[in-house]
């Protein structure tokens, strides 16, 4: 049986690593978080795009 918290879990732990990279550096921890918190919005867009539109 899945936990409902994983999904949650993991979009919370990207979040932090990618607020993290932008808070402690430059060059490539810019790189990294705006690699992360793109794929933040993609993955938001995405799941707008499939919900259910009854």
């Amino acid at each position: 049986m899945k936990s409902p918290f994983i999904a949650p879990a993991w979009i919370t732990l990207a979040s932090l690593v990618g607020l993290v990279s932008a808070l402690i550096g430059d060059g490539l921890f810019d790189v990294i978080s705006w690699v992360i918190f793109t794929g933040l919005i993609a993955l938001v867009v995405r799941a707008w795009m499939k919900r259910d539109r009854r």
